[in-house]
């Protein structure tokens, strides 16, 4: 009887040894998936701005303005973080530190215009991103193999 259980433990351990290997593996490629579709939206959305500078100016001054900052530095300090920021995702290039900006331009956003929960969505992918890093497809994981 006591070697019958033995081998049950004994599969249920390599059993979820196993789960826990291949589920890990599924990790970057999530991560990299975040990036992407977060740095999708923030691009989008600075290129917006960037095309029509003007157009973004106003809409600082008028419908969004930030409560702390004055128009025309925060349409600049939009399109640069959310244009710079996004190409860093993409390559997974610092991404610990490029989610930064966008974490505080999403709570900016959330808190002072309450329009739409889709801001905490990208928070917590955003945050997700800051915890676990870029993952094994990056430009980060080469250069700290590299060194």
């Amino acid at each position: 009887m006591f070697i019958q259980i033995s081998k049950v433990v004994h599969l249920i351990k390599t059993s979820i040894e196993c789960f826990i290997k291949y589920t890990s593996k599924l990790e970057s490629l999530l991560l990299l998936i975040i990036r992407l579709w977060i740095a999708n939206i923030f691009w989008k959305s600075g290129i917006l701005k960037f095309n029509d500078f003007s157009s973004a100016i106003e809409l600082f001054t008028n419908e969004h303005p930030v409560p702390f900052l004055p128009p025309v530095i925060a349409a600049y300090s939009a399109v640069i973080f959310e244009l710079g920021c996004s190409i860093l995702l993409v390559l997974g290039l610092g991404a610990r530190f490029a989610v930064i900006p966008l974490l505080i331009m999403t709570a900016v956003i959330q808190f002072t215009y309450f329009t739409h929960d889709d801001h905490f969505y990208w928070a917590i992918l955003l945050s997700v991103i800051l915890v676990r890093g870029a993952g094994f497809f990056s430009v980060d994981r080469l250069i700290r193999y590299k060194m």
